[in-house]
C-alpha cells in the first residue's frame, strides 16, 4: 500500500484518504464522493481497529461485510481499498502508541477510556501507509475530528483534515454502522435523538445563551425515549471541548445515548443550519 501511494504521489497525483471500519453506508459514500472530486486518487481503508474498543465493547460483533463493501467502493470509483489483517497493523513487536492528551478525557473519552489513544495510533499509521494530501472524516464523530486535527498539527503532518456533514436518514437519525444493531422498536425510537438536538438548537435560535438550558432541553427530550440510557449531554466549545460560559454560534451540543445495548452518538452545531 505504501509503495503504491508513494508512486502515485511521485507521479503528481494528490491522494484523498477515507479511513473506515467497514459496514459502509451513505455517510461513507459522501466522504468517498468528496474525496473523488478533490483528488486524483482515492484510497479507502477498511480496518476494524481493536485498539479503540474497550473490554466490554462490540469488537467481535462489529459487522464485517467486506464483499458488500468492496462492491460499493468499486462502484464509487475508489482507486484502492486497504484491508489489512490485525497482525499486519499490530505485529507482535508493536510498542508505540499515541497519547492524545486532555482533549481525549472528556465526552467520548470519559465514557470510553483509551478509545482515542487507539484511534490516533491507527490513524497515524494509516496516514503513513496511504500518504494522503487530504483525509476525510464525518462530523458525527466531531471529537475525533478535533483530535485528528490536533495530531496533524502537533506532529507537523502535511495533511488537510476535511470534516464532512453528518448524513441522516429521512427521519433524522444519523447514519451509523451500529444502527444495524437496533431492533424495530429501538429503530422507531432512535430519531428522537436528532429531534432532541433540534429542540435545543431552536432554543438557541430564540436567544437562549446559557449552556445548561440547552443541555436541559435536550436531556428532557432524550429521557422520554423508551429503554434509553443517557451517557452525556454537553454543550462545548468546538476547540477546547470545555463548557463555555455562554453558548455562541459554533458551540457544539453533543450527546451519547444507549438504546438497549446499542450506543449512539450525535451532535449539532448551534447557530448553524442543520446539514
Amino acid at each position: 500500500m505504501q509503495e503504491q501511494a508513494i508512486a502515485w504521489r511521485q507521479a503528481g497525483d494528490a491522494i484523498g484518504f477515507v479511513p473506515t471500519m467497514g459496514a459502509l453506508h451513505a455517510g461513507h459514500d459522501s466522504l468517498v464522493a468528496r474525496a473523488r472530486r478533490e483528488n486524483q486518487r482515492v484510497i479507502v481503508s477498511i480496518f476494524v481497529n481493536p485498539a479503540q474498543f474497550g473490554p466490554n465493547e462490540d469488537f467481535e460483533a462489529y459487522p464485517r461485510p467486506f464483499e458488500v463493501d468492496y462492491a460499493r467502493l468499486d462502484a464509487l470509483g475508489a482507486d484502492a481499498i486497504f484491508h489489512p489483517p490485525v497482525e499486519q497493523i499490530y505485529p507482535p513487536a508493536f510498542k508505540t502508541h499515541v497519547d492524545p492528551g486532555p482533549l481525549a478525557e472528556v465526552l467520548e473519552g470519559k465514557s470510553r477510556p483509551g478509545h482515542f489513544a487507539g484511534v490516533l495510533t491507527v490513524v497515524l499509521k494509516l496516514f503513513n501507509l496511504t500518504q494522503p494530501k487530504r483525509a476525510y472524516f464525518g462530523q458525527k464523530d466531531f471529537q475525533q475530528v478535533i483530535l485528528v486535527r490536533q495530531l496533524v498539527r502537533d506532529l507537523g503532518l502535511p495533511i488537510r483534515i476535511v470534516a464532512c456533514p453528518t448524513v441522516r436518514e429521512p427521519d433524522g437519525l444519523a447514519l451509523s454502522s451500529r444502527n444495524a444493531y437496533l431492533d424495530p422498536a429501538q429503530r422507531a425510537a432512535a430519531p428522537a435523538i436528532s429531534r432532541a438536538l433540534d429542540a435545543a438548537a431552536l432554543s438557541f435560535g430564540k436567544g437562549q445563551a446559557h449552556p445548561a438550558e440547552h443541555e436541559s432541553t435536550a436531556r428532557s427530550a432524550l429521557e422520554k425515549i423508551p429503554g434509553s440510557t443517557i451517557e452525556y449531554v454537553a454543550v462545548v466549545d468546538p476547540t477546547t471541548l470545555r463548557t463555555p460560559a455562554r453558548a455562541i454560534a459554533g458551540s457544539v451540543l453533543a450527546v451519547a445515548v444507549k438504546l438497549g445495548s446499542t450506543r449512539l452518538i450525535d451532535n449539532v452545531v448551534l447557530g448553524a443550519e442543520r446539514l
